[in-house]
């Protein structure tokens, strides 16, 4: 299985920004103009864009959407979008504006027919997000934690057809102290689908170190912080992947 990197942009109030775990208080301004930072992380080689709507995160529907469909409009490179997708028309709205793949998030907790139906009309399309909070998954936005465990949402929906999962650590995410590599490949193995691992890529060996399980399902990562501090350069981080 090949490793796919993932520049993230997260959306809010039209610009690109980073919280630290998911804390909306917390919010660091990196770019004015997402659709430049697509271009970009283009420019150095992304093979996928990662984009997150926090302000359709926190409002329970996509607030973004016409910017998240500039982006897929204006770069290559096929892009993801999450935050807030709790209805058909939603998904198909994201999908008709040039998106490649939405991420289910908290509807895969709350709304099980809703999820059911997407996977089955859209399949590869639809990747389902799960972000775990001390092994449970949280939900709105990471502002609720549920009473369900990680690996047996994954196990749950993996039967009704997912094949790709993002999984973040929330206590990892932001805080540039490297991924929780043990829980990412765990997720792998007990879904026995593909995982993209998300929160915490602070450096080229956390990279390293997840590629070394791409042959467990891990495939992928997203990369944030990294990119706008320059501690990880995503054109180095493809060289490097490649030896």
């Amino acid at each position: 299985m090949s490793f796919v990197l993932y520049p993230a942009i997260d959306i809010r109030g039209g610009k690109a920004v980073r919280l630290i775990q998911g804390d909306y208080n917390q919010e660091t301004v990196y770019n004015d103009n997402p659709i430049e930072a697509a271009r970009t992380w283009q420019e150095q080689g992304a093979e996928w864009i990662h984009l997150v709507d926090l302000d359709g995160a926190k409002a329970g529907r996509p607030v973004n959407h016409e910017l998240v469909g500039e982006i897929a409009r204006q770069v290559a490179a096929p892009v993801q979008i999450g935050g807030g997708l709790r209805s058909v028309a939603d998904v198909e709205t994201l999908l008709e504006l040039g998106v490649s793949r939405v991420i289910i998030g908290t509807a895969a907790i709350e709304d099980r027919p809703f999820v059911e139906t997407v996977l089955k009309q859209y399949g590869e399309k639809v990747a389902i997000g799960i972000d775990a909070r001390n092994g449970y998954v949280a939900t709105r936005g990471w502002l609720e934690t549920s009473e369900v465990k990680a690996e047996d949402l994954a196990v749950q929906l993996a039967e009704l057809g997912a094949r790709t999962f993002i999984f973040t650590d929330i206590s990892r995410d932001g805080m540039m102290q490297g991924p929780n590599v043990e829980a990412i490949v765990n997720l792998a193995r007990v879904s026995g689908q593909s995982v993209i691992a998300s929160g915490g890529v602070s450096r080229y060996e956390d990279l390293d170190r997840l590629a070394a399980h791409s042959g467990e399902g891990v495939s992928g990562a997203i990369i944030g912080k990294a990119l706008y501090t320059g501690s990880i350069e995503l054109a180095e981080a493809h060289k490097r992947l490649k030896k």
